[in-house]
C-alpha cells in the first residue's frame, strides 16, 4: 500500500519527537498503554484473575495488536475505540473477555489524549525555554547598543536593542510559565458511559479504580466529569499556545520588518548557499519569519472550534471528537516548528551596528524634540509653549533638510532658556535612553535563572 503524505505537518513542520507523539501508531500505543493500566488495576484491587491480567499485559500492545487490524475492524463497525477492543480481544483468547471491563471508548481517548497532551507541552516548554535563553544573549550582548524607537512606523525616541528584547524576554517567560502551569489542566477520566462510575460500582470500586489508573500512568484524574473530561480544560491549553504563538510572531515581525533594505537593522543568518529567490539572485528574504508569521495564523484559527467544542450536548456529544483529531496535532505540531525556526533565527541574528548609527542620526535630531520639550519645562517655559515651539522647528527643520540643532539655536525663544553646550548635551542620543538599560537588567535578572 502506497502512503500518501497530503498535509505539510506529515513532512515539512515540527520534528521528529513532535509528530511521533501524534503519530497513527504511537496513538494506539498509547491507548493500549491505558487499556494495560486498566487491567493492572482491576487485577491489584482483586476483580481480575492473575493470568488473565498477565495474558492481556503481554498483549497489549503494537507487537500483537497491529494498526492495520484496528483499521479493518473499524472499516467494518465503524466504532474506532471498538475496533481496538476487539483486536485487543483477538490476541488474547479466553483472557480477552476482560479487555475493557468497566470502561467506555473516552475513558480510552481522553485519558490516551492526556498522555498525549502531556508529551507535547514538555517538548514545547524545552524548545520555549531555549528559545527565552537566546533571546537573553541578545538582551546581555546587546544592552548598551543605542538604536531608534518607532511607533505607528515612525521614528520615535532612543531606546536600546538590549530593551527592545528585554521586552520580548518577558513575554516568553510569563507565556512559559502559563504553559508550565498549563499541565495542571492534563486530566484523564475513568468514570464510565456518563461520568457516575456506574459500571464500577457493580464491582464495589467507586472511584478507586480511576485514581489506580490515573497513579499508574502519572496524570491526574478530572475531579468530576461526564462522559468526557471538560473542554474548557484543553481550551485553555490551546488559548495559552496560541498567546504564546502571537508572542512570538511580534519578535519574527519586528526581524521581518527591521531586515527591509531600507533599514536594515537586524537580519536573519543567511547560509552560504542559501537562494533567496529564483530570479533575484540579490535577495536574502527573510523566510524563516515569514514562515513563523504564516503559520501562526493557523495556530490561531485553532482557537475558535476548540471553543466550540465546550458546549457539548447532555453528558456528551460527537461534535468535539472530529475537530480534535486535527486542532492537536495541528498546534502542537506547527507551534514545536515555530519554535524551532525562531530559535535559529535568534541563535544566529544579525545586527549591523552602521545601520543603526545611521538611521538613529535620519531625522537630524528631530528625534529628540521631546528631550528639548521637558528641558524647557524643567527650565520655567509652559509645556505647551514649548511643545508648539518644537513642532513648528521640528517642521521647519524638516522642510529646509537641516539639523534641528541648529533651528533652536536661531529662535531666541528657546536660547533665553538653553545655550549651544546645553542643547548638545539635551540632544545626544545617549542621553535619552531613560532606563533602557537598568529596565533590561532587571527583566534579565528575573528570567535567567527560570526552569
Amino acid at each position: 500500500m502506497v502512503i500518501m503524505n497530503v498535509h505539510p505537518i506529515n513532512y515539512r513542520y515540527g520534528s521528529k519527537e513532535m509528530r511521533e507523539i501524534f503519530d497513527e501508531e504511537k496513538k494506539l500505543e498509547q491507548q493500549l498503554k491505558v487499556e494495560t493500566a486498566l487491567i493492572e488495576a482491576l487485577f491489584e484491587l482483586g476483580k481480575l484473575p492473575k493470568e488473565a491480567a498477565e495474558i492481556i499485559k503481554e498483549k497489549a500492545n503494537t507487537n500483537f495488536v497491529k494498526l492495520e487490524r484496528v483499521k479493518e475492524i473499524e472499516e467494518e463497525i465503524k466504532h474506532d475505540v471498538m475496533a481496538l477492543v476487539k483486536a485487543l480481544s483477538e490476541v488474547c483468547g479466553s483472557a480477552g473477555k476482560y479487555v475493557h471491563l468497566t470502561a467506555t471508548s473516552y475513558d480510552i481517548v481522553d485519558t490516551a489524549q492526556a498522555l498525549q497532551i502531556k508529551g507535547a507541552i514538555k517538548i514545547l516548554l524545552e524548545k520555549g525555554k531555549e528559545l527565552l535563553r537566546n533571546c537573553l544573549n541578545v538582551c546581555e550582548k546587546y544592552r548598551d547598543l543605542v538604536m531608534i524607537g518607532r511607533t505607528h512606523g515612525q521614528h520615535a525616541i532612543p531606546i536600546t536593542l538590549g530593551f527592545k528584547f528585554a521586552n520580548y524576554v518577558d513575554k516568553i517567560g510569563e507565556n512559559l510559565k502559563r504553559l508550565k502551569e498549563d499541565t495542571n489542566y492534563i486530566s484523564g477520566k475513568f468514570s464510565g458511559a456518563v461520568g457516575n462510575y456506574a459500571a464500577q460500582q457493580i464491582y464495589d470500586l467507586g472511584d478507586r479504580l480511576e485514581l489506580k489508573i490515573m497513579e499508574k500512568l502519572g496524570i491526574s484524574s478530572a475531579d468530576i466529569s461526564t462522559q468526557v473530561v471538560a473542554r474548557e480544560n484543553i481550551s485553555r491549553i490551546i488559548c495559552d499556545i496560541a498567546i504564546f504563538a502571537c508572542s512570538v510572531e511580534q519578535i519574527a515581525k519586528e526581524i521581518r520588518n527591521l531586515q527591509r533594505t531600507e533599514i536594515c537593522e537586524l537580519s536573519e543568518p543567511f547560509r552560504k548557499k542559501q537562494v533567496g529567490s529564483s530570479t533575484m539572485a540579490q535577495k536574502r528574504n527573510p523566510i524563516n519569519t515569514e514562515n513563523i508569521c504564516s503559520n501562526v495564523r493557523i495556530v490561531r484559527s485553532c482557537v475558535y472550534p476548540t471553543l466550540e467544542n465546550i458546549a457539548l450536548e447532555h453528558e456528551r456529544d460527537l461534535t468535539n471528537s472530529a475537530a480534535e483529531r486535527s486542532i492537536l496535532p495541528t498546534i502542537f505540531i506547527l507551534m514545536d516548528d515555530i519554535l524551532i525556526r525562531m530559535n535559529k533565527v535568534i541563535k544566529g541574528l544579525v545586527v549591523f551596528p552602521e545601520n543603526i548609527k545611521k538611521n538613529l542620526e535620519l531625522t537630524k535630531g528631530a528625534i529628540m524634540a521631546e528631550a528639548v520639550i521637558t528641558e524647557l519645562t524643567k527650565k520655567g517655559m509652559g509645556r505647551q509653549e514649548a511643545h508648539e515651539l518644537l513642532r513648528t522647528s521640528s517642521i521647519q527643520a524638516f522642510s529646509e533638510n537641516c539639523n534641528l540643532k541648529e533651528i533652536l539655536l536661531e529662535n531666541k525663544e528657546i536660547t533665553k532658556y538653553l545655550n549651544k553646550s546645553e542643547l548638545d548635551k539635551i540632544m545626544d542620543y545617549h542621553n535619552y535612553i531613560g532606563l533602557s538599560i537598568e529596565k533590561t537588567d532587571k527583566i534579565i535578572q528575573k528570567w535567567k535563572n527560570f526552569n
